[in-house]
């Protein structure tokens, strides 16, 4: 199989090391070598170390996407180049990098069927949504990929497989950083904004932290600065974003403890579920949430009930005689004790609800991972999402309690 030269530049990081190095490291993640001031540059990757669409263009890969018709996705692209390299093993200059990157991941377009059920349903909405994009790639690209077959010895079906592909989309999809690139007609009419830029994968993530991540167009470089000092021999980590579990998860496939953007939700379903069905006028307060942005993102958190949900929850009780005084509920005023205490009441319903949900759902977790050995790592991960929303459900039980004894 062809292959371009490979290209390599030094990384600026001789303040970092892997986790590996040091005594009792566990071999993920980076150590500072000596302490880390505010506003430093912690990695400099030079843009030549950067894997991007006009590396690929660059490439073998390069005439036969300028060709092909209808023109190929940017993600297409990455995808289809990391397969390559990945088939093609040790003749690949980006081995050493390929080789950091996992061999399965666990973000839950992986996951078995009977694991995927039994994440919180909203979470599995928004997976299925991603398995759709992704059936999606692998139906567009039959064509384009079967083009390639010139390029190799094997069959091209079996160096592309499903499989193959789903790979390399959680890869760019878990791994990329953003970078926009000019446009090239080369390829689809969409933003070519991924890069993949190795020795960042190795930075873990905290919700706890925050740092600077551009590229540098003085220096040519995608630089990670802290925003913060770091103690020498502490790991240093970066921030993906302030992301609750069902997003990290989702698009990083782990789940972070204790993370202060934490939230169990609460689907406009549920809120119906406990209302009086005889509310005639129902479907014109669940109208005006919707005019303003208030039926979705409704949850439970560390501090309790989100003023989102609460709010909602006046809306929607508000009596017949309270009805005209909707607008003052927006605004966060306060129509009766009743509307208060009923709106508490529901708030407690569903906070409970929800834990016995869980709690089962938690022992039934329990239960696959003693039967099937096979799946244990993808149980563990959905039981360390349960979890948390546990922990946050009880916290939000507790504030619930304490609100509710205001109004006797």
């Amino acid at each position: 199989m062809k292959k371009g030269r490979g290209r390599t530049s030094r990384i600026r990081r001789q303040k970092l090391f892997r986790s590996s190095e040091a005594r009792g490291g566990t071999g993920r993640g980076l150590m500072s070598r000596a302490p880390l001031q505010e506003g430093q540059t912690i990695i400099s990757l030079p843009e030549s170390c950067l894997l991007t669409t006009e590396t690929v263009m660059r490439s073998y890969l390069g005439p036969y996407i300028a060709k092909w018709r209808p023109r190929p996705s940017p993600l297409l692209a990455l995808c289809t180049f990391l397969v390559s390299e990945r088939h093609a093993g040790s003749r690949s200059p980006w081995k050493p990098y390929l080789d950091t990157l996992p061999k399965a991941y666990t973000c839950p377009v992986c996951l078995e069927p009977a694991v995927l059920g039994l994440l919180p349903k909203p979470l599995q909405a928004k997976t299925e949504e991603q398995k759709a994009r992704v059936q999606e790639l692998w139906a567009s690209s039959r064509g384009f990929l079967s083009s390639l077959q010139p390029l190799f010895a094997e069959a091209v079906d079996s160096v592309f497989s499903r499989g193959a592909l789903l790979w390399a989309w959680c890869t760019v999809n878990t791994r990329a950083v953003y970078w926009e690139r000019p446009p090239s007609p080369c390829f689809a009419a969409e933003p070519d904004t991924c890069a993949l830029a190795p020795y960042l994968d190795l930075l873990n993530h905290s919700p706890d932290v925050q740092v600077k991540a551009a590229f540098n167009e003085e220096t040519r470089c995608y630089e990670i600065r802290a925003a913060s000092s770091c103690r020498k021999y502490e790991e240093v980590f970066i921030c993906y974003g302030p992301h609750d579990n069902h997003r990290l998860l989702l698009e990083y496939g782990f789940v972070s403890a204790r993370n202060p953007h934490a939230c169990v939700y609460v689907s406009k379903d549920i809120l119906i579920k406990y209302l009086p069905p005889a509310d005639k006028q129902m479907n014109k307060k669940i109208s005006i949430l919707k005019d303003h942005d208030l039926i979705e993102n409704l949850t439970f958190g560390w501090d309790g009930p989100s003023w989102r949900l609460l709010t909602a929850l006046k809306l929607l009780c508000l009596g017949a005689q309270e009805f005209l005084c909707w607008k003052k509920v927006l605004l966060g005023e306060t129509i009766s004790d009743l509307n208060e205490k009923i709106s508490l009441d529901i708030a407690q319903q569903i906070c409970l609800c929800f834990t016995e949900e869980t709690n089962a759902t938690l022992q039934k977790v329990s239960r696959m991972k003693d039967e099937d050995a096979a799946w244990s790592g993808q149980l563990t991960l959905v039981e360390a999402l349960w979890t948390e929303e546990l922990k946050i459900l009880q916290v939000s039980a507790e504030v619930l309690a304490r609100s509710r004894a205001a109004f006797p």
